[in-house]
């Protein structure tokens, strides 16, 4: 937390000085200001702030931010998180990615990373498009979402992340878009103050490759039935839910995994002795 006397934490203080490279229009500079804003509401300093994401437009958070980052491998940085919150759990940790490196290559660690519920928070901004390796069609794509690469659609069902999350055991579940950065930052805060995994939901337009998307922002609405800490009645309201229902839907009270630092420590001569034939 900022020192007391210290001068009030503003967004800025939040962003490096590397320009994004997103397309005009990307949702995904939305996310990075809602990042910055709830930073700055929670009055931490960009040193106790650890950014990590995989591959794809949305991964590049870490590089836009001044706080610890780092840039992993393709789907694997829930896994890689993880790690860190568990040797550092002085940290807060936040995950970004986008929906292929989630819940494609990434989809069996995110179901580990709910029920593990380490005390991270995982921001997915989801665009239903594979959109830095020009269109294809990705794990929440509409069925019938016609494109070159996928003519007629894939005839595929789509990828649930809200269901799968809770289900797997999520300790916070919620939506946002990327034209309310306000809105989404409060999310955010209150992700990050909830005990073990949160999951963020963001649907970030890619108008590049969607440009259908702009109407998201006629469509999204507040959720009309408040968060509950009753999974079966969050498990209806997900099935009756059009996708654009943006708020808290769940947020539950189970204890955040956290084994004690430094009790597994052994010298490698004691391991060596243990394995001894």
């Amino acid at each position: 937390m900022s020192e007391p006397g210290a001068a009030v934490p503003v967004p800025g203080d939040y962003k490096s000085d590397v320009k994004p490279v997103w397309c005009p229009g990307c949702g995904d500079f939305g996310v990075l200001n809602a990042m910055a804003k709830a930073m700055a509401r929670m009055g931490l300093r960009p040193e106790e702030i650890a950014v990590v994401s995989g591959i794809g437009c949305s991964s590049r958070i870490p590089a836009y931010t001044a706080c610890y980052g780092l840039h992993g491998v393709h789907g694997r940085a829930l896994p890689t998180a993880t790690g860190l919150k568990i040797a550092r759990p002085d940290l807060t940790v936040i995950v970004t990615g986008g929906d292929g490196d989630g819940y494609s290559i990434g989809g069996n660690h995110f179901l580990h990373a709910c029920r593990r519920n380490v005390d991270l928070t995982y921001i997915v901004m989801d665009n239903r498009v594979y959109g830095m390796t020009k269109g294809q069609p990705s794990p929440t794509t509409e069925t019938h979402w016609s494109s070159k690469l996928a003519p007629q659609g894939t005839g595929l069902s789509e990828f649930h992340p809200m269901a799968i999350a809770l289900a797997s055991g999520a300790n916070f579940i919620a939506r946002g878009f990327t034209g309310d950065p306000n809105g989404l930052a409060d999310l955010i805060v209150q992700g990050v103050r909830t005990p073990g995994f949160s999951f963020i939901e963001v649907l970030s337009p890619c108008i590049t490759f969607r440009p259908e998307q702009k109407e998201w922002k006629k469509l999204v609405r507040p959720a009309m039935l408040a968060a509950t800490d009753d999974t079966a009645q969050a498990a209806r309201q997900i099935f009756t839910d059009d996708g654009m229902n943006l708020g808290v839907l769940f947020a539950g009270a189970r204890p955040a995994y956290q084994p004690p630092i430094g009790s597994g420590r052994r010298s490698t001569q004691e391991l060596e002795a243990r394995f001894a034939l």
